[in-house]
């Protein structure tokens, strides 16, 4: 679908010098009441024109998927609207989890470039990977460019090699964004770029000049027994930590743990993996966390959800409900002595929400106690994207973040 339409015209005003960013959020099972709803809020409390605009929805709304892009996309006027479907939706102090949602964060961000993309397609995927300059070109990476907002089809986005090739072409430029989440097969997930909705590939913005984007990234995990090197491994297998078989190191680890932290076993083993060697002491943010997926009870080996190198130091940790709370709060509290920011995204795993926490609205909660002046939108992702140590990821179970000011 595509709206023809001028290039908005804007009045021949003073510059403006100061982001200004506004959240708005409907459970209206309708789809058109909820649109207009969001509309309405947003031009109410953004104050000034649109420039940028960020779009969640649930599956509640994926056959109207079409009007609502139109409407929102004639009636805002802005230069760039993104975004995706998903499982659950988050905006101002709300998550929307299994009911009809739609999130809505508009943005006036005075001076800075947009360059709005979609990829798509094993053809455009494979020049894209193979090329550096086609690379930079469609992602509109340049010298000013501050990071990249992406939203991915799980079934035709080349995750991993997309982000290897970013690292390589694009080293310490930001990718923060998620997987769709609304669809359990392929030709289910809708995409959103500009006036035109999608079913496959990615969706996505860049955005360069005078804005900051920081990130965080909670992966909620705790450490347990004693950082470890691995002395033999191919591929995604650990054949020997410290000379041992990992089992046999893990065996000896579990002895000594309480009976509380032993009972987290059941949640699911994990293995972290520092970011750096050059490290007498870690803590948390020093490793990027991926799942344990097997365990060969025969030669003792692992199988990690990821490449694992021989001379790479790892820890096993554990996830739960109290550690991702504590994680979050401890990675969020630098805010609270900084400037707050004018506004931002959280991009939330689908496994977390009411399906880890007791209470709903658990990692907005949290977001808004620590920058109650920041508008925030975002939705459960079947996969977060977000660095750690200045190299992007695509995690699970994560809570990350995109802070928005004036740079």
């Amino acid at each position: 679908m595509t709206l023809a339409r001028q290039p908005p015209k804007r009045d021949n005003v003073a510059p403006r010098n100061t982001l200004k960013f506004h959240c708005a959020i409907s459970d209206d099972e309708s789809s058109d009441d909820a649109t207009q709803r969001v509309i309405d809020e947003s031009q109410a409390g953004l104050d000034a024109d649109t420039d940028l605009a960020f779009l969640f929805f649930t599956a509640h709304h994926r056959d109207a998927a079409e009007r609502m892009v139109e409407r929102l996309w004639l009636e805002l006027d802005a230069q760039c609207l993104v975004g995706c479907a998903a499982e659950g939706v988050i905006g101002a102090d709300r998550e929307i989890e299994r009911e009809p949602g739609v999130a809505l964060l508009t943005a006036a961000v005075p001076g800075v470039r947009l360059h709005p993309f979609h990829i798509a397609g094993e053809d455009a995927w494979r020049d894209l990977l193979s090329d550096g300059q086609a690379l930079r070109d469609r992602f509109g990476a340049g010298e000013q460019t501050r990071a990249i907002i992406a939203f991915g089809d799980p079934f035709t986005t080349p995750v991993g090699q997309l982000l290897r090739a970013l690292e390589d072409e694009i080293p310490g430029l930001p990718i923060i964004g998620g997987l769709a989440s609304a669809a359990r097969q392929p030709g289910q997930n809708i995409l959103v770029r500009n006036d035109e909705i999608y079913d496959e590939g990615m969706v996505g913005v860049s955005l360069s000049g005078p804005i900051a984007v920081e990130t965080v990234v909670s992966q909620g995990c705790k450490p347990i027994g004693n950082p470890m090197i691995i002395t033999r491994s191919h591929d995604n297998i650990i054949e020997q930590l410290g000379g041992k078989p990992p089992l046999q190191m893990l065996r000896e680890i579990v002895t000594d743990m309480s009976e509380a932290d032993q009972q987290l076993l059941q949640n699911g083993l994990m293995l972290g993996q520092a970011m750096s060697e050059y490290r007498d002491k870690f803590g948390r943010g020093d490793f990027v966390v991926r799942n344990i997926i097997d365990i060969d009870e025969g030669t003792g080996a692992v199988a990690v959800a990821d490449y694992v190198k021989t001379g790479q130091t790892v820890q096993f940790h554990l996830r739960d409900a109290q550690t991702a709370d504590e994680d979050l709060m401890m990675m969020l509290e630098p805010q609270q002595n900084a400037e707050p920011a004018a506004g931002g995204l959280l991009f939330s795993c689908n496994g977390r929400g009411v399906n880890m926490f007791p209470k709903p609205c658990h990692d907005i909660s949290i977001a808004q106690r620590t920058m109650p002046a920041t508008p925030m939108a975002g939705f459960f992702a079947a996969g977060e994207f977000g660095p750690v140590g200045n190299k992007n990821f695509i995690h699970g179970h994560t809570a990350s973040f995109a802070l928005f000011r004036s740079r």
